[in-house]
């Protein structure tokens, strides 16, 4: 018998009542260092569960490779150290997870392939999971309840019912969980509408809900669902995430609390989505694609519990408040807010061209046509394409199929112009100098698409490009991978404008490290790395305005920042505040 078993009343936990007061907090969001105060603050908060999603796309980024599971993605570090504070753990494996990830957790290697039905019992989809699962269970079986340790549920794929209804590739989850040895409860989770909760349930697995308001209305919808299961909200959304170009979501803390308090009055259990947000580092942000193309910023903060440097905000006093009236809450104080860095400024005093690098950092691929991303393997960031005109004089270049996401072109080196996925952009006018002209296209894939049919859309250059209705040919496709931007061959800057993409590099001292905020005043957009560590991606268009930097990332003494700047900027400065800026709010 699994240690947490169901009536229609509630949970029992090795045979006595436990109602799950759970926390969503994704391990691979938070720095590891930084793993035990999220989850202590999680305690103290009154939690005695966390959640996470498992990000399938990182534990296995190679097919044919072995399972990552260390820094970022040391989950069983995660799972040790959730028991270590005393707190049950509910897994969301996925496959499939959403969570505004990059690809929605679905690894680019088998998304790129359009034979594949994803999330259906296409054999071709369900062999790579079972390939994984091969993998990843052995790994997690020891940090399972039925092993003593702290994992009292696992979920079987992630809202289905609002995607399909394919209930045989279900059933193939639940059992690929149960013949590797999972004996805990399996639950689904759907939002409250009956025929999502329809086609995402299954026979004998705990049916859950997904939602943020209507408490009453979603808790009978439940129940008329599945009247023999307890009441559980698997995602209490609290807040929001943010798109580029958007407003800043934020909830007040006392609706949010009141609804806690009307789910908690109900008897039914709860995850709070989210507990703590943290942050998309590098290039794992997603995309939603509905009728247009929005890819989600850095900042996953989501006006949770914590705040995305692990600061107790508003909702934070407010639900501890609340769950004390309901469960028992540590006799300990709340936590404070973290040290920050005193403001420290940045002179950025050297450069690096990015399109002369091209050829350095990656072999070109020639080919008559422009191949995808998915082609050259570079499956985030960017890749470079080149080629020559062969007339001169004002035309139109046309991007057949457009781009995927954003492609900035330069003639002669000169920027001329921007396409965007996101206004559909396919055509731009030009005026070419000279016959032979050099054409370059710097393509960035600003976040693989996490939810609905469009997962998996290629990148880059998506089909061949003409100019004046000629189609050109001869291309050098460059992948430009980013790995380790401080051993660029950097100069001194010189004082002059910059136009072009090109990376600026400066050094900064730290007496004590702590937790700072990267504001880049008159930067438009790009990347920035501290030490190495990929901050993540900076955009003037907002509503994001800062970048965290947490503590571990910096050093006593001497630190480096370096910025990739895709657009022409007179700024030489970049400044470490102690103050985030995500931005207009916009309260719902």
């Amino acid at each position: 018998m699994p240690a947490l078993t169901t009536t229609s009343d509630g949970f029992l936990l090795h045979g006595e009542p436990f109602r799950i007061i759970s926390g969503a907090l994704h391990y691979f969001r938070v720095h590891p260092a930084l793993w035990s105060d999220r989850l202590r603050k999680a305690r103290l908060m009154g939690l005695n569960t966390v959640e996470t999603y498992i990000p399938w796309n990182h534990h296995q980024p190679d097919p044919e490779g072995g399972l990552v599971l260390d820094g970022f993605l040391d989950l069983p570090r995660f799972l040790r150290l959730a028991r270590d504070e005393g707190l049950r753990v509910l897994l969301r494996p996925g496959p499939f997870i959403c969570a505004e990830w990059d690809g929605g957790g679905l690894p680019d290697w088998l998304t790129s392939d359009p034979d594949i039905r994803l999330r259906t019992s296409d054999p071709r989809f369900t062999g790579a999971v079972d390939r994984y699962l091969d993998l990843l269970l052995p790994a997690l079986r020891p940090h399972m309840a039925a092993a003593g340790g702290p994992v009292i549920a696992v979920q079987v794929e992630n809202e289905y019912g609002a995607y399909g209804d394919d209930s045989a590739y279900l059933k193939h989850l639940a059992d690929a969980f149960r013949s590797r040895g999972v004996e805990e409860l399996l639950f689904t989770c759907d939002q409250g509408d009956p025929g999502h909760l329809a086609s995402g349930s299954l026979p004998g697995v705990l049916v859950t809900g997904t939602f943020g308001s209507r408490v009453e209305q979603s808790l009978a919808r439940l129940r008329e669902h599945r009247p023999e299961d307890p009441l559980f909200c698997a995602e209490f959304w609290i807040g929001w995430f943010d798109h580029w170009g958007g407003p800043h979501h934020v909830r007040d803390a006392a609706d949010a609390a009141a609804d806690l308090d009307r789910l908690l009055s109900a008897g039914a259990s709860v995850n709070i989505y989210m507990f703590h947000g943290g942050t998309n580092f590098g290039f794992t942000n997603g995309a939603n694609h509905k009728h247009a193309y929005t890819p989600t910023v850095t900042s996953y903060d989501y006006d949770a519990a914590l705040t995305e440097c692990g600061d107790p905000g508003p909702k934070y006093h407010a639900f501890r408040e609340v769950i004390a009236r309901h469960a028992t809450v540590p006799d300990e104080p709340a936590p404070v807010p973290s040290p920050k860095l005193t403001p420290t400024a940045v002179e950025l005093s050297s450069r690096a061209p990015l399109l002369p690098l091209a050829g350095s950092l990656a072999p070109a691929v020639q080919a008559d046509a422009p191949v995808t991303m998915d082609e050259l393997g570079q499956r985030t960031g960017y890749a470079l394409y080149r080629t020559t005109l062969p007339a001169g004089g004002d035309g139109v270049l046309h991007f057949a199929r457009g781009v995927g996401d954003r492609g900035q072109v330069f003639v002669d080196g000169a920027p001329v112009g921007v396409l965007e996925s996101e206004r559909h952009d396919e055509s731009l006018p030009v005026r070419v100098p000279r016959p032979g002209a050099t054409l370059e296209v710097l393509v960035e894939n600003m976040g693989g698409v996490n939810y609905g049919p469009r997962i998996g859309a290629p990148k880059g250059l998506l089909g061949p490009v003409s100019f004046n209705g000629t189609d050109l040919t001869g291309w050098d496709c460059h992948p430009l991978p980013l790995n380790a931007p401080g051993a660029l061959p950097f100069a001194p800057a010189d004082g002059t404008p910059v136009t072009v993409p090109a990376f600026h590099r400066g050094t900064f001292d730290v007496g004590t490290p702590a937790d700072a905020f990267l504001s880049l005043p008159g930067w438009s957009k790009g990347q920035a790395w501290i030490n190495g560590f990929h901050l993540g991606r900076y955009w003037n268009r907002g509503p994001q305005r800062t970048l965290y930097v947490p503590a571990p990332v910096l050093r006593p003494g001497s630190n480096e920042l370096v910025l990739l700047e895709l657009h022409g900027t007179t700024a030489t400065r970049a400044l470490l505040t102690d103050t985030p800026d995500l931005g207009p709010e916009n309260t719902w």
